[in-house]
């Protein structure tokens, strides 16, 4: 069946599917497939009303662009954009191409005898596309997963949404290409030796996204441009932000932010944490703990810090907002009828574990509703960050696949949930007039980063293990064209500020956590609550809670991260401008040296930082790979080494090995 050639691109009817493969934005085409007929992008505009339509990340229109098409009598068809050329063959089947060398970036796998096709339309509308798989190709991005490895080839991504999964369908190759994978419902993607695969569990079509690029930074551009760009960073939020599991009143929070002053500590943001709301769902302080928060706000703002608060997509029965959502029908359903439900702790004698409905984020109304709560009970008295955790939404995974959104069923939208949580307040800080806006997010999907999220690695483990696959996720995250990403420094789940094997890991974090994008100390340290209740709290997790040694470590990290604010501020326009994430491995930026590629376990900070962390007990010396094309300059000794070389660096408690690009202009900030 041959191809033929429309104001959209390249369309090939069968009985079997309709295919069109369309120029989206320089160096890029759009790849979609489905039984029926191609279905239009759902609105993307902030006032926009609900509409049915194939929801994505790429909005209702692409960029312009300009693309030369082709068709040939034997049946085949080709498209050249920018970078890119598509090679359509008279079987149905795509090869992918760099333009100007002609080189193979991926293709259609080639179907075995009896295989239906790299393209399949299955019943009950999963689908599924295969390429062809290559040896020694990288595969980096897909969000943030904790399996600890930067390049996931051979992995199998599962495409759900959890607490510590941020599931981002986004796929960095080595080979020079980027492809996203345009469908927001739960599947995988099956990295293998053999094949990629990617699998939607429903929705009926196949929509993906790819360009190329002859650099990973060109790749990210890309991305981001056809996704969106990220917003400037708030110059507040690039210090340090403190927290703990949890402040539990006005007083007690002021207490720790007077002391950090007192100390002369820098501090520029302070989190409040759950449960400070009468009920979930009120969206506002409970006044016997909290009783004045403008007046909390103000005295915080003199002392030089803003106040982060927590927010939750649960509403409890009788709270402030359950039955003007619930009769607006904005909360979210069940397949078996009636709401879709979960246990959480009430401040309510009777039943201190209540089931609880959430508010629906694919629900356009649902978001206005939050959004004015937001604003009248919290960014009226001068809250500046909203934290919005457990934006999954948090459901055990069978009520998770239960769930029946605005947008459709859990399996065919599920994956939009975040992304549209985080825009809530991105569109609400648009109409005040904030231009900046920033929400601290645990999930995020494609195109979360333009709505201003930060993304954290939520409730992990307390053990040097635990940091270790934080750097490669967080790597992989910076693939995936989120450029905010953070941890809870020292961990979640426990950690004793007592032990002095814990305050070597917490040492440890700190450093690490000092050069990354976002710098956030949290966790529910020793001694713990014994219960999940309204009244939990954790244990003290202030810089000075581990001790005279690491205090004096700690502090000097603070004034390090204070000295390092201004190139963090360069490196905010970058990511504004271009995409680049203010973190990234060593072949972001060398892409021409083959060794910098199998480097997991150091990154950089922007072009001209390379930082080393430490991530094992006891150790005081480890290995640094130094890629070459520079010149580096070792912080705390001032040697000056050739790059392409490894070397063994020094890594005392006091500090983990930082290597300055020579010449570069940040290096006073660190010497």
């Amino acid at each position: 069946m041959p191809y033929s050639i429309s104001a959209e691109g390249l369309e090939r009817h069968t009985a079997e599917e309709i295919l069109r493969i369309e120029p989206w934005g320089p160096h890029a085409v759009r790849v979609r497939a489905s039984p029926g007929t191609l279905a239009p992008d759902a609105p993307d505009a902030p006032d926009a009303p609900d509409a049915p339509g194939a929801p994505g990340a790429l909005g209702s229109a692409p960029p312009s662009s300009r693309a030369d098409l082709s068709a040939a009598e034997d049946g085949s068809a080709r498209l050249v954009n920018g970078r890119l050329a598509v090679e359509a063959l008279p079987d149905g089947r795509l090869r992918f191409l760099h333009a100007a060398s002609g080189r193979e970036l991926l293709a259609d796998k080639t179907p075995y005898t009896h295989h239906p096709g790299p393209r399949v339309h299955a019943p009950g509308g999963r689908t599924e596309q295969q390429f062809e798989a290559y040896g020694g190709e990288r595969l980096h991005g897909l969000g943030q997963h904790l399996h600890g490895l930067l390049d996931q080839k051979g992995c199998v991504i599962d495409l759900v949404q959890g607490n510590t999964v941020a599931a981002i369908p986004f796929l960095h190759s080595s080979r020079g290409y980027g492809l996203l994978w345009n469908n927001p419902a739960t599947g995988r993607a099956e990295l293998g030796t053999d094949t990629t695969r990617w699998v939607a569990d429903a929705g009926g079509r196949v929509d993906y996204w790819i360009t190329a690029g002859d650099t990973p930074a060109q790749i990210l551009d890309a991305y981001t441009l056809a996704t969106g760009r990220p917003p400037l960073l708030p110059e507040w939020a690039s210090g340090f932000w403190q927290s703990k599991l949890r402040y539990r009143t006005q007083d007690e929070l002021l207490a720790v932010a007077r002391q950090y002053k007192e100390r002369g500590l820098p501090l520029s943001v302070i989190v409040c944490d759950f449960f400070h709301w009468p009920a979930m769902g009120d969206w506002r302080f409970e006044a016997s703990e909290w009783p004045d928060p403008a007046a909390m706000t103000a005295e915080l703002s003199g002392l030089g810090v803003k106040l982060a608060v927590s927010v939750w997509p649960t509403v409890e029965p009788g709270s402030d907002t359950f039955e003007e959502l619930r009769a607006a029908g904005s909360l979210v359903g069940d397949v078996g009828g009636g709401l879709l439900t979960c246990h959480w702790p009430s401040r309510s004698a009777e039943e201190p574990m209540r089931p609880m409905a959430y508010y629906d984020a694919t629900d356009s109304g649902a978001r206005a509703a939050l959004w004015r709560r937001l604003s009248d009970n919290y960014r009226s008295a001068g809250v500046a960050c909203f934290w919005l955790d457990a934006c999954e939404p948090d459901l055990p995974r069978d009520a998770a696949d239960r769930a029946v959104y605005a947008a459709g069923p859990a399996a065919e939208v599920a994956n939009l949930y975040p992304l549209l949580h985080t825009r809530a307040v991105a569109d609400g800080l648009h109409a005040a007039g904030e231009d900046r806006p920033l929400s601290l997010v645990r999930s995020a999907w494609a195109g979360s980063q333009k709505y201003g999220a930060a993304l954290w690695s939520g409730d992990i483990p307390t053990t040097f293990d635990s940091l270790a696959r934080q750097i490669r996720a967080g790597l992989n995250v910076a693939m995936s064209g989120i450029p905010w990403w953070n941890t809870d420094i020292g961990g979640f789940f426990g950690g004793d500020p007592d032990d002095p094997a814990y305050r070597e890991v917490l040492i440890r974090w700190f450093q690490y956590g000092t050069f990354s994008p976002v710098m956030r100390l949290h966790g529910d340290r020793v001694p713990n609550h014994p219960t999940f209740s309204t009244d939990m709290t954790g244990g003290p997790n202030e810089v000075w809670s581990y001790g005279e040694q690491a205090y004096g470590i700690l502090r000097d990290h603070l004034l390090l991260r204070e000295r390092l604010r201004p190139y963090l501020d360069t490196l905010s326009r970058d990511a504004h401008r271009t995409g680049a994430p203010p973190t990234r491995p060593l072949f972001f930026d060398f892409p021409d040296d083959e060794r910098a590629w199998d480097v997991d376990d150091q990154f950089l900070l922007g072009p001209d930082v390379l930082v080393a962390p430490v991530y094992e007990a006891g150790a005081r010396t480890r290995p640094v790979y130094l890629p070459s094309g520079a010149r580096w300059y070792e912080r705390g000794t001032g040697h000056v080494v050739e790059g392409g070389t490894t070397r063994d660096a020094d890594a005392p408690l006091e500090r983990i090995p930082v290597f300055l690009r020579e010449g570069a202009a940040v290096a006073g900030a660190l010497r």
